[in-house]
């Protein structure tokens, strides 16, 4: 299993076929995503679907509040060593891109949540390892790995 720090848009208004400039007005806040994810040949929706994959946190910090999503520092350490440290600004498709994206091929709804995509350093855990995902102006989170029980 890999973790991935990503930056969480969460939508605040219903958004359909708009424009990447008038995307921002949109949001209704950020914060920390944990994209967690099994390697392997399974479908890709298998494989990040797990009942804990998702983590998002601390909290959730209001789009008034995050001037400029688009110039971030997102850092994961992974037992007190540093894995992924880079900027938002080093996206491949930036956030108002991606939520043009989004919103051209589906309706976006209050609530939803769009992960940016992740930095290098993607990398592996295992049970008894700790995670710590911080990102510049939301805070940081810290995730204990727990390995999967079977349901009997």
């Amino acid at each position: 299993m890999d973790y991935e720090v990503e930056l969480a848009v969460v939508i605040g208004r219903v958004a359909r076929n708009i424009r990447g400039s008038d995307a921002l007005a949109c949001v209704a806040g950020y914060c920390i995503g944990l994209d967690m994810t099994v390697r392997g040949v399974a479908d890709r929706s298998f494989r990040k679907s797990g009942d804990t994959f998702t983590v998002l946190g601390p909290w959730l910090v209001t789009a008034d509040e995050i001037p400029n999503p688009a110039d971030l520092l997102l850092c994961l350490e992974v037992n007190c060593e540093v894995r992924q440290r880079s900027s938002t600004a080093a996206m491949t498709v930036g956030i108002e891109r991606l939520i043009e994206l989004a919103a051209a091929n589906y309706t976006l709804h209050p609530g939803d949540v769009i992960l940016t995509g992740t930095p290098e350093g993607v990398g592996p855990v295992v049970d008894g390892d700790t995670i710590k995902a911080h990102c510049q102006g939301i805070g940081e989170m810290t995730v204990a790995v727990k390995a999967a029980t079977s349901a009997a």
